[in-house]
């Protein structure tokens, strides 16, 4: 996790100086404002890989003499045939279109069949008590 939080520190420290020279020369409030938010957002995110870095044991990304093999085994499991992912989709690509069109009814419908699709996914390999 060192390795991601140090991308986003780096990320950080670009917006932040994009925000400075964008002011400086720019000097348009709305511009000024966004990048400087993409930076604080950036800073979250890198803040929270440094705290989780410390948390959990260091992976062969974080090594700098690891090997490839280091990485090897499983890295978990992932559904080979599931099409629950494609309802997702199809699902948010209607939200974004009621929502281009502003077609409330539409966004309601879309977003029932997104939490349904999510919880089709969710629970595709769930198995009760009672399916031994």
């Amino acid at each position: 996790m060192k390795v991601e939080a140090r991308i986003f520190e780096i990320i950080t420290v670009f917006f932040f100086l994009s925000a400075i020279v964008y002011g400086l020369w720019a000097k348009e409030p709305v511009g000024i404002t966004a990048i400087t938010l993409t930076g604080g957002l950036s800073l979250i995110i890198g803040t929270y890989f440094r705290f989780i870095a410390r948390r959990v044991e260091p992976r062969p990304e974080d090594n700098e003499d690891a090997e490839v093999s280091d990485g090897a085994g499983e890295l978990g499991f992932f559904s080979p045939g599931s099409y629950w992912p494609v309802g997702l989709a199809a699902s948010a690509a209607l939200a974004g279109l009621a929502l281009a069109f502003f077609h409330v009814w539409l966004l309601v419908i879309a977003a029932a069949l997104i939490i349904i699709m999510v919880a089709g996914l969710v629970f595709e390999y769930h198995v009760g008590p009672n399916h031994e």
